[in-house]
């Protein structure tokens, strides 16, 4: 038998080595597809199980942390959408909302408790001092935020009275500070107190930057000063009440050297 021609050799390497090239090409080509398919399917099935199954959307609104509003004044001002896709849920718009509608919240927290609940964890001011106004008083808190007006003072709570006189170191503070400053400072200064005697001040008294002064149950007064050394101040009045618990006058404004009379 004759030996194969070239070009017969030729058609033969063609037909081994063409059509497996090809499929070897094909397979990877196919896989892709299939798995890009797959990615699709599934991204499709969360957007849908996100945004429009009934599984995941706001069915209740959950309140923590109030103690002088209620969960209801809270759910209120919150207005989540109830019925809405959870994912949809704007919480940074909703806590802007409850500042802004319950100055007395400080801080809030919205979390998502998925898959159907949004809580909002509040935390409330409390009141350091308060300022009258006619019948009413104003609730300052511990930076000097006026956040509320009640009609009751609530117990604990001392008053502010700002005697500033017209001449004098009075009249000179409250050109050079304002009134909002002298606010300030007193605040600072009930802040600073002890638990203890915070608890039995009746009034704050600013007469001047430098002339706070403070009328205790029982009529008994202290020498504040400023409000600088404040923490020095309260660990020396701690200190001298109970030295001399029958002094009528204490006198902390300079806390290195305190001093006491009546009785």
């Amino acid at each position: 038998m004759a030996g194969q021609t070239t070009a017969e050799r030729g058609e033969r390497q063609q037909e081994s080595s063409g059509p497996p090239l090809a499929r070897r090409l094909r397979r990877p080509r196919l896989r892709t597809i299939v798995i890009l398919a797959a990615v699709a399917v599934l991204l499709g099935a969360g957007v849908w199980v996100l945004y429009g199954s009934s599984w995941v959307r706001v069915r209740h609104v959950s309140v923590s942390g109030t103690r002088v509003l209620t969960p209801a004044e809270v759910r209120s001002a919150a207005a989540v959408p109830v019925g809405a896709p959870m994912i949809s849920v704007d919480t940074d718009r909703i806590e802007a909302r409850l500042r802004r509608k319950l100055p007395r919240i400080d801080t809030v927290d919205v979390v998502r408790a998925w898959p159907r609940g949004i809580g909002l964890k509040v935390t409330e001011r409390s009141p350091v001092l308060l300022v009258r106004k006619g019948r009413n008083f104003i609730e300052v808190d511990h930076e000097g935020v006026r956040f509320a007006t009640v009609s009751r003072a609530p117990d604990g709570v001392p008053l502010l009275e700002m005697s500033v006189f017209r001449t004098g170191s009075g009249a000179a503070s409250f050109r050079r500070f304002g009134t909002g400053r002298l606010v300030r400072e007193a605040v600072q200064v009930a802040g600073d107190l002890p638990a203890a005697v915070a608890r039995d001040t009746r009034t704050v008294q600013v007469r001047s930057y430098d002339d706070i002064s403070l009328e205790l149950a029982g009529g008994r007064t202290v020498a504040w000063g400023s409000s600088e050394n404040g923490r020095a101040k309260a660990r020396t009045l701690a200190a001298l009440m109970k030295a001399a618990p029958g002094a009528r006058h204490l006198d902390v404004s300079v806390p290195t050297a305190p001093a006491s009379s009546g009785s």
